[in-house]
C-alpha cells in the first residue's frame, strides 16, 4: 500500500509540473495573441495549487516525491523559482528584443510557482517541526 501511495505522489508531482507548464503556455500564447482567457485563469490556478497541496501533503508524511533527504534541496529550488516568477512578472526589459517570449516565460514561471508554493509551505512546516523536535536522551 505504501509503495502505491509513493508512486501516486511521484505521479502527482510529474502531472503537476506538466499541467503548470501547459497552463502557462496556454495563457502565455493567449496573452501574446491578445485573446481574452481571463475567465479560465482562476479555476486553472486553483487546480494547479491543489495539485501542489496534494504533493506537499504526501511529502509531509514521507509518501511523496520529495523525501526527507531532498527537502532542503526542494526548498532552495522553491525559493529560486518563486523569486524568478516574481522578478519576471515585474520586468519585461530582460527579454530585450525577444518581447514575444515575455508572456510565455512569465506565465510558465508563475504557474510553476503556484504549483510549488503550497508544497513548499507544507514542507517548511515539516522542516521546522523536525528541527524543533527534542531528541530522546541516550544513556
Amino acid at each position: 500500500m505504501e509503495y502505491t501511495i509513493k508512486k501516486l505522489g511521484s505521479w502527482l508531482f510529474l502531472i503537476g509540473i506538466c499541467v503548470a507548464v501547459l497552463v502557462g503556455l496556454i495563457f502565455g500564447v493567449g496573452q501574446a495573441m491578445n485573446a481574452n482567457l481571463t475567465d479560465f485563469e482562476a479555476p486553472l490556478g486553483i487546480v494547479v495549487a491543489v495539485l501542489g497541496f496534494l504533493v506537499g501533503i504526501l511529502s509531509f508524511f514521507a509518501l511523496g516525491a520529495v523525501t526527507q533527504e531532498k527537502i532542503p534541496t526542494f526548498l532552495i529550488a522553491s525559493i529560486i523559482l518563486i523569486g524568478l516568477a516574481i522578478a519576471v512578472s515585474q520586468t519585461t526589459w530582460i527579454f530585450g528584443s525577444f518581447r514575444e517570449l515575455a508572456p510565455l516565460f512569465t506565465n510558465i514561471t508563475q504557474y510553476l510557482a503556484i504549483f510549488i508554493a503550497p508544497a513548499a509551505i507544507i514542507l517548511v512546516v515539516r522542516s521546522l517541526w523536525d528541527a524543533a523536535k527534542t531528541q530522546e536522551p541516550t544513556q
